[in-house]
C-alpha cells in the first residue's frame, strides 16, 4: 500500500471492509487484463497530494481521463505536456473570468491539491477508451464513504458539485456545517448552462476567508 499520510487512519475501516476487498480482487483482474487509467501507482493521489489535515476545498469529477497519458489520479488535471481537455479549458476561462488569473500552460492541476482541493473523482479507476467502465466496480461506495467521513468530521469545507453525477452527492453534505456550490458541468456540452459565470472560486476564498481559514491561491501560474 502506498503511503498515504494522514490519511490513513481516516480510511483504514474502508480499506479493512469486504466491499474494498471486492474492488481489489477487480482492479488485479482489470490492470492485468486491459489497459486501466490511472497507473496504479497514481491511483490515490488526490489523498498523497492533499493531506487530510490540510483540506478545505473538495472538487468532485466523474471518473478518470480514459486516453493515453491523460488521468494521473486527480480529477480534471493532466500531466504536463498533455493537452488541456475541453472541461479543464473551460474551467480555466471561468478562472479567468472570475479572479483574472491567466491559464496556464500546464494542465496538470496538483497546486491546487497542495492548496488543499481534494480533486476526487468518483470513481477512482477507468478501462482505457471506455469512459464510465469502472463505475460499478463499488468506487461509489468507497467515494461516497469519503465524502460522509469529511462531512461529518470537518467543519467549513468548501463543496464543488459541478453537473449532474456530482450534484447526486448533495444529500451526503450537510449542508449546515460547509458551503455547497452547485452547478452545470464545465463540459462543452454545458458549460453555458451554468458553469460560465458560477464565479465559484472567488465564492469559495469568500466563505472560507470569512470562516478564518487561509483561501485557496488559484493561480496555477504562481
Amino acid at each position: 500500500m502506498i503511503d498515504l499520510g494522514d490519511w490513513k487512519e481516516p480510511l483504514a475501516p474502508l480499506f479493512a471492509d469486504e466491499r474494498y476487498l471486492k474492488i481489489r480482487e477487480f482492479l488485479k483482474y482489470e490492470y492485468s487484463h486491459y489497459t486501466v487509467y490511472p497507473d496504479m501507482y497514481d491511483l490515490y493521489n488526490c489523498f498523497r497530494y492533499t493531506p487530510y489535515a490540510n483540506v478545505k476545498v473538495v472538487l468532485l469529477g466523474q471518473d478518470p481521463y480514459h486516453n493515453e497519458g491523460q488521468a494521473h489520479g486527480l480529477c480534471f488535471s493532466v500531466k504536463a505536456g498533455v493537452p488541456k481537455p475541453p472541461s479543464l479549458e473551460n474551467m480555466l476561462k471561468e478562472l479567468k473570468d472570475d479572479l483574472g488569473f491567466e491559464a496556464p500552460k500546464s494542465g496538470d492541476l496538483s497546486k491546487w491539491a497542495r492548496e488543499g482541493v481534494l480533486l476526487l473523482n468518483t470513481a477512482l479507476t477507468v478501462r482505457a477508451h471506455q469512459a464510465n467502465s469502472h463505475a460499478a466496480c463499488g468506487w461509489s461506495w468507497f467515494t461516497d464513504s469519503v465524502i460522509s467521513l469529511l462531512s461529518e468530521q470537518k467543519e467549513h469545507l468548501v463543496f464543488l458539485l459541478w453537473g449532474g453525477n456530482a450534484r447526486r452527492k448533495k444529500p451526503l453534505i450537510d449542508a449546515g456545517k460547509h458551503l455547497i456550490l452547485e452547478c452545470a458541468h464545465p463540459s462543452p456540452l454545458s458549460a453555458y448552462n451554468g458553469f460560465f459565470g458560477c464565479r465559484h472560486y472567488s465564492k469559495t476564498n469568500a466563505y472560507l476567508t470569512a470562516n478564518g481559514i487561509p483561501p485557496v491561491n488559484w493561480d496555477l501560474n504562481a
